[in-house]
């Protein structure tokens, strides 16, 4: 019916342009189609009409529709009567996605639906019809073509929600609401189709029947579940588990279920309460921090929380010697003993303990009094460690105690009054004893500050005492030393010199006090002169520790013994003479003495100088005399010397070779002497000795000097190193070989006479080393250089020097 409408509407619309156009002069078809698109260019022309498009209003069609292909609209254009049209469509649905869901007729222009249309996934479409020539030209403006997608309720309800989840407090009133449920519809919100309503069609309680009424109801609009009526109580039932359901169309139409599950939350409407309420203990004295029992309480309230979690207090206890502590797994009150208990003081405790819970109670709760509970604690007696009255003892005495004077007593007690044992563990100086029994300290001997132990005048001891269970404790003691005065002043120096005069270098001997006490004992010291001694010498204060000694008249110089009495400032005061060697003396200018002879030169008083030139002028004579006295006898014995040689020798007189004498032998005198043959001093390879010219007086010859023969030749001897070392750090051992080899040698000559180490023989280019004996040189030697060698040496000089 709608489209014989539209195309009778159509068809008036053609037959009013045709004749429209043949009462308007014609134009040129470009220019109406500018004018057409563009009718503002025609202002100044006059009024110009311009053809109007047809307006189709929304085509609505049913969704999920069984009547396909259906018709819905046909389009016609005006150039139907001058030309063939073709009609073509466009848009969505079309030959956009979702595609294929539309199609047009090319020929009649009638619009139609291919397969059922869904709202929840296109609720409308915009479609585009368009009318073509032959050639493809347009011959009308596009026509838009709205179609709208009715709705149908095809779609069930569904909650938001597999299970709802509330709490709700115990002991709610009615109306209080709970928790609010959810659902949703893919229908048409603006149509019944998606208006919901909510129910509650089950109830179940948890545990099972414990609540059989009603006690929730649900908003059927909103979906807000409230409390319908009184009675939750948690100690009864725990939750419920409501079954919901939800339908459209004002609940006539599709439904859906739900769950919702509300729990019923605890209030403190329950006291704890102590069960039992009395209980015994036991407590061991002189321990702390330590468990000595547990009580118990009850409490119908959740557990867990703070309405079930107990706090516990304990009423009597001024002292604060024990406390108790919420174990939080049980809800136990634990007792423990936090300061030592005194068995003697007091050996039995009872205590008073309270309880409440940490979160406050409740208004809905039964009006009861704080439960109570009562706990008797004993005590149980130990051994304990006897007690010092004092640690570390203090001790004030002089240093100079006597032996045997009481330092302190009555030092320990025993709280269990057991009997004691005193000793001593530490006293590195030994001045401490002390009773065994009593405990006393006594003095053992005197002390001394100047002990290594002692510092600060503080001696440390170390006393033990111990009881009859073997229980033992230690404590120091500490001993402060007071100076007393017990040494006294000493003054030094004991000897110096004064210069005689009173001018500016009689400034007098200065002299210092020490004293091996300590202050206060020692300093400030005084000094003063006997009455008797007063006379001719003073001394005088120069500050604490120094004074100066001078006389009061003019002295004669000389030795002069003062005596000076130094006293400290200790109490009481010890006193101590010192006897002062003074020497009086002439003095420069600088208050040094004077030598010996500047001070008799310049003295007017004693031996004169030229006195004095004689006496040292005898004194050099008597000296030149015994030098000469000591010459004679020393010439007179070299001549016996040589006498004696000769006579050994039995060749010459002037041979002045020593003998050698045994004289390890005791006893028999010199007739028991052996003398060895001085021939075997000779080296015998040395050419017999020559005549040449002597030294006037000496009997030795100027030119080759005798020979001698160390060794008889008749033994083997070692062999001795012959290659000087390479290096000088190798001389010690070329030494030493040489010198072991020559004591393992048997035909060496005595040990007081020459010894050859190494010989080098006749071939040797360098000749022999000897300087005494050398046989293989013709010249003659010159043996002055021995004069300039000191007296050590004079004998050689004389021997083979020219005399």
């Amino acid at each position: 019916m709608l489209a014989v409408r539209m195309l009778m509407l159509w068809v008036l619309g053609a037959l009013l342009c045709q004749m429209w156009s043949s009462a308007e002069p014609h134009h040129n078809e470009d220019e109406l189609h500018l004018q057409t698109l563009y009718p503002w260019r025609n202002q100044g022309k006059g009024v110009v009409r311009v053809k109007r498009d047809w307006i189709i209003p929304p085509i609505r069609v049913l969704e999920n529709s069984k009547h396909v292909p259906e018709d819905l609209v046909q389009i016609k254009s005006d150039k139907i009567f001058t030309s063939k049209v073709i009609y073509k469509l466009e848009g969505p649905g079309v030959d956009q996605e979702p595609k294929n869901l539309f199609e047009i007729d090319d020929q009649t222009g009638v619009i139609r639906s291919k397969r059922p249309l869904d709202r929840e996934k296109h609720n409308s479409f915009t479609l585009k019809a368009f009318a073509l020539s032959l050639s493809g030209e347009r011959l009308e403006n596009p026509t838009t073509i709205e179609i709208v997608v009715l709705d149908q309720n095809d779609n069930r309800p569904a909650f938001t929600r597999n299970q709802f989840v509330g709490t709700v407090a115990e002991f709610s009133v009615p109306g209080t609401s709970v928790m609010s449920v959810l659902a949703t519809d893919a229908d048409d919100p603006m149509t019944d189709n998606a208006f919901l309503s909510y129910s509650i069609i089950g109830q179940e309680s948890i545990p099972a029947n414990a609540v059989t009424k009603t006690m929730f109801g649900i908003n059927n609009e909103t979906g807000a579940i409230y409390i319908r009526d009184v009675g939750l109580d948690r100690e009864v039932v725990k939750g419920f588990r409501l079954k919901l359901q939800v339908a459209d169309m004002g609940g006539m139409g599709l439904t859906s279920e739900g769950v919702a599950v509300i729990h019923v939350s605890d209030i403190n409407n329950h006291a704890p309460q102590f069960s039992p309420a009395s209980y015994s203990m036991t407590a061991v004295e002189n321990r702390k921090d330590y468990e000595i029992g547990r009580v118990n309480v009850t409490d119908r309230d959740d557990p867990g929380t703070g309405n079930w979690e107990a706090r516990y207090f304990i009423s009597n206890d001024p002292n604060g010697n024990f406390a108790i502590a919420t174990d939080p797994a049980t809800n136990q009150g634990i007792l423990s003993v936090v300061k030592p208990l005194d068995y003697e003081a007091h050996n039995e405790y009872i205590l008073t303990l309270k309880v409440e819970n940490v979160s406050p109670l409740s208004n809905k709760a039964p009006n009861l009094p704080v439960s109570t509970a009562r706990v008797v604690v004993t005590v149980v007696n130990e051994n304990e460690a006897p007690h010092f009255r004092e640690d570390p003892i203090q001790i004030v005495v002089p240093e100079s105690v006597a032996p045997g004077t009481l330092l302190k007593s009555n030092i320990a007690f025993d709280p269990d009054h057991s009997d004691l044992r005193y000793e001593i563990s530490r006293d590195p100086e030994r001045w401490l004893d002390i009773s065994r029994d009593t405990g006393d300290i006594t003095a053992k001997r005197a002390f001394n500050m100047r002990s290594p132990h002692v510092r600060n005048n503080i001696y440390h001891a170390v006393i033990k005492v111990t009881d009859a269970g073997g229980v033992s404790t230690t404590a120091t003691v500490v001993i402060t030393l007071k100076e007393t005065n017990d040494f006294p002043p000493q003054l030094f120096p004991l000897s110096g010199s004064v210069c005689r005069g009173t001018g500016k270098a009689s400034r007098g001997m200065v002299v210092t006090a020490v004293d091996e006490d300590f202050p206060p004992q020692a300093a400030p010291f005084i000094f003063e002169m006997p009455d008797d001694l007063s006379v001719n010498w003073t001394v005088i204060q120069v500050n604490d520790t120094h004074a100066v000694l001078q006389p009061l008249v003019e002295l004669e110089a000389g030795e002069y013994a003062v005596t000076v009495l130094v006293s400290d400032s200790g109490s009481p005061a010890l006193s101590a003479y010192a006897q002062v060697n003074v020497t009086v003396c002439l003095c420069d200018s600088y208050g040094d003495c004077k030598s010996e002879i500047g001070a008799f030169s310049g003295s007017s008083v004693g031996i004169s100088f030229f006195a004095v030139i004689i006496i040292m002028t005898s004194i050099a004579l008597l000296l030149l005399l015994l030098l000469l006295a000591v010459a004679v006898t020393t010439c007179g014995r070299r001549h016996q010397i040589k006498k004696r040689t000769g006579l050994l020798i039995g060749e010459s007189e002037d041979d002045i070779r020593d003998n050698v004498f045994n004289y390890d032998e005791q006893g028999g005198g010199e007739e028991d002497e052996n003398a060895f043959n001085i021939d075997l001093l000779w080296n015998p390879h040395d050419a017999p000795p020559t005549p040449g010219p002597y030294y006037p007086g000496c009997g030795v010859p100027r030119g080759k000097q005798p020979l001698r023969k160390d060794a008889p030749h008749n033994l083997p001897s070692p062999t001795y190193p012959r290659r000087p070392p390479a290096d000088p750090t190798d001389i010690e051992d070329y030494i030493n070989d040489g010198l072991e080899a020559a004591d393992n040698d048997p035909n060496v000559p005595p040990y007081d006479t020459a010894l050859i180490y190494d010989y080098e023989g006749e071939g040797s280019l360098a000749g022999s080393l000897s300087s005494i004996a050398s046989g293989s040189s013709d010249g003659d030697q010159d043996y002055d250089y021995l004069n300039d060698w000191g007296p050590r040496f004079q004998k050689l000089a004389n021997m083979y020097g020219q005399c």
